[in-house]
């Protein structure tokens, strides 16, 4: 994992600067992925900018969140955290929709990502930056557990081929704090503050599992669990797989 993070600082930096770029913009919620995302983005040693915008969130996470900012700053001399409460934004857009008769709880949840990838991509502007996402490869590529142009809107992905497993192995080399490694992953998007396995049905281990046991076409008996948990795979990742592909663009050339 020394060597991976390594690879990855390097990467990120190669990136910025190839394309003229200043500064690296980060959303933290409080969750191992973005951690980790964040403390390889201060490893480059370019200004990096953390970001915690809270929306109506549970107070834990947000706890979590200005425990690994203070971490950072206190770490790392090119680090600057800023919170900002999105959460009047949030509600001045959602009394709008309701005006409207546009009332989904889903559409809601959608729309608090979707702000906050605005709010990143406003500050990455007004830096000369990026914005960095967070994803792993089990949501990304897998199930497709995230927003489209949400948490999914981003310019550059470090963390996407890596799974929740080796994130966490990552994590702990990089001495992120062990609230954060053990807590629950959550999206923080609904009003019950549901939990990501309570959400799908599957924990990341298990959904690791399907995905590698799909991909390599592994013949084996498979227990009433796995046979469940594949089934599981299969749903999001069918449901989702236009998130995971490029946009369609009708052929004018053909006619």
């Amino acid at each position: 994992m020394n060597y991976l993070k390594n690879k990855i600082t390097d990467w990120i930096k190669n990136y910025a600067i190839k394309n003229n770029l200043d500064a690296l913009i980060i959303g933290v919620s409080g969750g191992i992925d973005s951690a980790v995302v964040s403390t390889l983005c201060a490893r480059t040693g370019l200004k990096t900018i953390v970001l915690n915008l809270p929306i109506n969130s549970k107070e834990s996470n947000t706890d979590l969140s200005s425990l690994h900012c203070s971490w950072l700053c206190k770490t790392f001399d090119n680090v600057k955290t800023r919170q900002i409460d999105m959460t009047p934004a949030f509600d001045s857009f959602q009394d709008t929709m309701t005006a409207h008769n546009y009332c989904n709880s889903l559409a809601a949840a959608n729309s608090k990502s979707r702000l906050r990838m605005m709010s990143l991509y406003h500050i990455a502007t007004c830096n000369n930056g990026l914005v960095v996402g967070t994803g792993n490869k089990v949501e990304d590529f897998g199930v497709g557990f995230y927003t489209k142009y949400g948490d999914g809107g981003v310019d550059i992905s470090p963390i996407a081929d890596l799974t929740k497993t080796q994130v966490r192995k990552l994590a702990a080399e990089l001495q992120i704090n062990n609230k954060i490694i053990e807590a629950p992953p959550t999206d923080g998007l609904w009003e019950d503050y549901r939990t990501d396995e309570e959400q799908i049905g599957a924990s990341y281990e298990e959904l690791e599992w399907a995905m590698e046991h799909l991909s390599n076409n592994i013949n084996i008996d498979l227990t009433s669990r796995q046979k469940e948990v594949i089934n599981i795979y299969n749903k999001f990742h069918n449901k989702n797989r236009h998130k995971m592909t490029s946009i369609p663009v009708f052929n004018a050339s053909k006619f």
